[in-house]
């Protein structure tokens, strides 16, 4: 009875929450919260000058698995994926740098960059041969990594990847060669309200306080990311020459109704590896972790168990 009891006290706390706290310390109270559900601690380390804040949990001599968010997001976005995994493995869930609360100085932030970065923070913290799984830009850099790493690496899930050009075209690479703004750029809080929508086919239910701290955050840091994606069209590293080094079984998981990136993508990437799996997950998103954490914790775990 313990979990269950500890999961009421929790979800008590952020009714209250809810209602009595400022927009900052409502996102703590849930920060905390989902922390505690999902058995991860933050922590904070220097890798070659750069402060990488990140979630660890789950038993020490555990096998390591690493997390790797994508563009304009951050380690939270892992938090309700990463609680079915904790008991059994070492999780760890970063910020890259440029996001989160990471160090973000003026230097290049595209993917071949944020690749040894990445490298070296595994390094740093001794992690062996880690399973490693990103979504979305995180995915581009965990698949570039396990191609120029491959002896390191002990598997790897791609959750809707860059990196890929996809036979039929997703509305926001179309949107991008018409001129139009990035979606996934937010300048005002209605723009937030669209991407929300954008990515997911349900997007997750959030306070009206919250969402409007979140929309605050996204606005503010509008410049950041349009200079990030900027760099990270400006430097691509296509993965289609990169992805027959990668010796690990690779799991490709896709949300059908993908607007960010489109599911073809998948056709382009089965055939270049070695051993591929692939789950297509219907009427989901951008980001399966965030819209559908426990159906898409069950695809991982599913592949983690036939290695």
């Amino acid at each position: 009875m313990k979990k269950p009891l500890t999961a009421l006290v929790l979800l008590l706390t952020a009714a209250a929450a809810t209602l009595y706290l400022s927009p900052a310390a409502l996102l703590a109270s849930f920060q905390f919260i989902e922390r505690q559900l999902a058995g991860l601690s933050p922590e904070q380390i220097e890798v070659e000058g750069l402060t990488i804040h990140y979630y660890a949990g789950g038993p020490a001599d555990g096998e390591p698995l690493l997390m790797v968010h994508g563009f304009a997001a951050n380690r939270d976005n892992w938090l309700r994926f990463a609680r079915h995994f904790t008991e059994r493995y070492r999780v760890i869930v970063p910020d890259l740098p440029g996001f989160g609360a990471s160090s973000k100085p003026d230097i290049d932030y595209d993917v071949a960059s944020q690749t040894e970065r990445l490298h070296a923070f595994a390094q740093t913290l001794k992690l062996e041969r880690p399973h490693l799984i990103g979504n979305s830009m995180g995915g581009h850099i965990a698949a570039l990594y396990a191609a120029r790493h491959p002896a390191q690496i002990r598997s790897l899930a791609l959750l809707d990847n860059a990196g890929v050009s996809a036979p039929r075209k997703s509305e926001m690479i179309q949107r991008l060669e018409r001129g139009e703004p990035n979606p996934l750029v937010a300048r005002d809080a209605e723009e937030f309200d669209t991407l929300l929508n954008f990515v997911f086919v349900t997007p997750p239910t959030l306070p009206a306080s919250l969402k409007r701290h979140f929309a605050e955050q996204a606005v503010a840091n509008q410049e950041h990311y349009a200079r990030i994606f900027t760099q990270l069209r400006g430097n691509y590293v296509p993965l289609e020459p990169e992805l027959g080094r990668i010796q690990a079984p690779t799991l490709l998981l896709w949300g059908d109704s993908d607007r960010v990136l489109d599911v073809s993508s998948i056709e382009v990437m089965q055939p270049l590896l070695k051993k591929p799996s692939v789950v297509v997950m219907k009427n989901c998103g951008h980001a399966p972790m965030i819209e559908r954490p426990q159906e898409t914790a069950q695809h991982y775990q599913a592949f983690l168990d036939r290695l």
